[in-house]
């Protein structure tokens, strides 16, 4: 055995029926976040002929219990039935399919649970055909057969029977050794006495079977990395998803519902097990009755958890008269996540469902009213947190009004794309001194946005896109026939989405330029059926229809325009430029509004480069 001196791994070779003889006694068990064995029936058996040939089937990671690094909750692997309660001395990271396979056929004496090509559930022993296995070693998988639970093969849709194993003597006549007593000596040898008892023929065939197929399963030798006890738990989960590339990658909810489920002194306290996965349901079950939160993951979850929990170590760190400055950081990494214990989590859980409730009430004053409209959906976690932070203060109508500022920069100024994780934490730490009359936090002193930026800004896609549709439904616009405010109580029923103020297909007859015609300054929110008023005509052309089919009067229709940040008279003169430029000015003045701050107007910013091509226009809402 070598141990390495630098990491804290062994680096054993374990002998097969070794490690068979400690999954059946659960001194190897599984850590809970492992996902169920699945193996089917050509792949057991693929597995039992390359270990009959003695080849190499990779190496096993185990890791070793009693550290911080292990606490998780365990199981045994399938097929094991009773282990009188045992503890496990290593917890199985890679080699779960293989072992279990290895051990429902060599050790459990009972038929595997498996499957066929097609996912369809099987129970079948395994057996090697002697004569095949002596022939060519290409042929080796050719030798492995699987038998159903009664150990008769049948054909003929069951009408026929094709080969009867169902006894010694006829397993002893077909030549098929039961691989399920290769581990068993007494077995073995009264197998072999009955095999021999055939003839000279069939004693040398099983000296050379014995010696060339089963001593290579008997002395099979299997290589394993051992992490120590002393492995951290971050370390352990970064392993695993590393060495788990058959599988899909776990995320902290799955690793921390295994943690928490493992955590000893919440079984002693409350006599039960706690479940995340089932209590999550229970959580998702009253968010999601707001349309806004649809998309909330449990991961955002435990990320704001995190960061609550982290927040207040720092608190409390900071606060010793022996304090360092190395204090403990607020964070919601990966890793941090990892370290929380159940109490973490039942401390803050119920405030953080309340307020991630308030999420959405703040959301539909933003006029954001569904999941699809919300320019990030990472915003969430931080709003959720500086709720609980704030408590009831977070609508007091000066924090509240930061809030908001705070809110918009982060969209408008399009700072939550990408790794949000530190934005995440400086928003913790700075905007509650903030509210309370500090410095501005680093989101809102660093946002900007640059008026040429509406010329990109084209699709869904974007954050800034979905923002300024929301401020212009803030701002109070109505739609031109129904003459109604568009808001949450008529978002549903008129279908309202956004679309070209001046129709695609109007622009192109009359050479509008893509970027222009594309771009949120010619787009604005509107019921479906005045889109469908609107078609291709031109603007003039379709102000008249409204005015016709709602039966409003010229002024009243101006007014209704003029609430989308529009000056009416350029639609009436079907002055395209004029539209675009007063626009432009109007979106930029609702910006300013929303982020406490003037936009970068293109005389005092860098050139921006236009896109050369339109490659996503087939996202856009109204392709007319």
């Amino acid at each position: 055995m070598r141990k390495d001196t630098r990491m804290p791994f062994e680096s054993p070779d374990w002998r097969l029926d070794e490690l068979l003889r400690d999954v059946g006694t659960g001194k190897i068990q599984l850590p809970d976040f492992q996902r169920e064995f699945k193996w089917d029936d050509p792949r057991i058996a693929s597995l039992l002929a390359t270990v009959s040939r003695g080849y190499p089937i990779g190496v096993v990671m185990m890791l070793e219990t009693g550290g911080e690094g292990s606490r998780f909750k365990w199981r045994t692997l399938s097929g094991v039935v009773s282990i009188n309660g045992a503890s496990p001395e290593q917890l199985l990271l890679d080699g779960q399919q293989r072992l279990t396979s290895l051990y429902q056929v060599m050790k459990s004496d009972r038929p595997v649970d498996t499957a066929d090509t097609r996912g369809q559930s099987l129970k079948r022993w395994y057996y090697i055909d002697i004569d095949r296995a002596l022939g060519d070693e290409g042929d080796r998988e050719e030798a492995i057969i699987s038998v159903p639970p009664d150990l008769t093969i049948r054909g003929d849709f069951g009408r026929r029977v094709v080969a009867d194993y169902s006894t010694t003597e006829a397993e002893c006549e077909a030549g098929v050794f039961p691989l399920r007593i290769v581990f068993d000596a007494n077995a073995r040898e009264d197998w072999s006495d009955a095999y021999k008892a055939g003839g000279a023929e069939q004693r040398e065939k099983w000296k050379t079977f014995r010696d060339h197929v089963l001593d290579s399963i008997q002395n099979y030798v299997v290589p394993v990395i051992k992490l120590t006890k002393e492995t951290p738990k971050e370390a352990v989960c970064t392993v695993f998803e590393k060495v788990n590339t058959g599988g899909v990658p776990l995320n902290v909810f799955e690793l921390l519902t295994a943690t928490f489920a493992g955590d000893a002194s919440y079984f002693r306290e409350h006599g039960q097990d706690f479940s995340l996965i089932k209590d999550w349901k229970h959580i998702i079950t009253v968010l999601e009755k707001h349309q806004v939160l649809a998309k909330l993951e449990n991961t955002d979850f435990l990320q704001a958890v995190s960061l609550l929990a982290t927040r207040e170590r720092r608190h409390n760190f900071v606060g010793r008269p022996d304090s360092s400055p190395k204090a403990p950081a607020i964070s919601c990494k990966r890793g941090d996540i990892l370290k929380l214990s159940l109490v973490d989590y039942l401390h803050w859980r119920d405030r953080l469902v309340e307020a991630f409730e308030w999420c959405a009430k703040f959301l539909t004053q933003q006029y954001v009213f569904r999941a699809r409209d919300l320019p990030y959906h990472s915003q969430l976690v931080p709003l959720a947190v500086l709720r609980v932070i704030l408590g009831a203060g977070a609508d007091q109508h000066a924090v509240a009004a930061k809030l908001r500022q705070w809110y918009w920069c982060g969209v408008l100024g399009e700072l939550y794309g990408g790794t949000t994780e530190t934005r995440f934490a400086r928003d913790v730490e700075q905007v509650p001194p903030w509210a309370a009359g500090g410095d501005e936090p680093e989101t809102v002193a660093v946002a900007s946005c640059h008026e040429q930026r509406l010329m990109t800004l084209r699709t869904r896609q974007s954050a800034a896109y979905k923002g300024i549709y929301a401020l212009l439904m803030q701002g109070g616009c109505e739609d031109w026939l129904k003459n109604q405010r568009l808001d949450v109580a008529t978002a549903y029923d008129l279908k309202i989405d956004i679309h070209h103020v001046f129709p695609k297909d109007w622009c192109n007859k009359n050479d509008i330029d893509a970027h222009r015609r594309e771009s949120i300054i010619n787009k604005t929110a509107l019921a479906f059926d005045t889109n469908r008023i609107i078609g291709g005509k031109s603007p003039a052309e379709y102000l008249e229809a409204v005015e016709q089919r709602s039966g409003l009067d010229r002024t009243t229709v101006d007014a209704l325009v003029a609430t989308h940040r529009i000056d009416p008279e350029t639609l009436r003169a079907t002055d395209f430029d004029g539209y675009f430029e007063a626009r432009n000015t109007e979106l930029l003045r609702l910006i300013a509004d929303a982020m406490g701050k003037e936009p970068v107007r293109t005389q005092d910013a860098p050139d921006i480069d236009r896109p050369d091509s339109f490659t996503d226009m087939a996202l856009v809402e109204s392709d007319r």
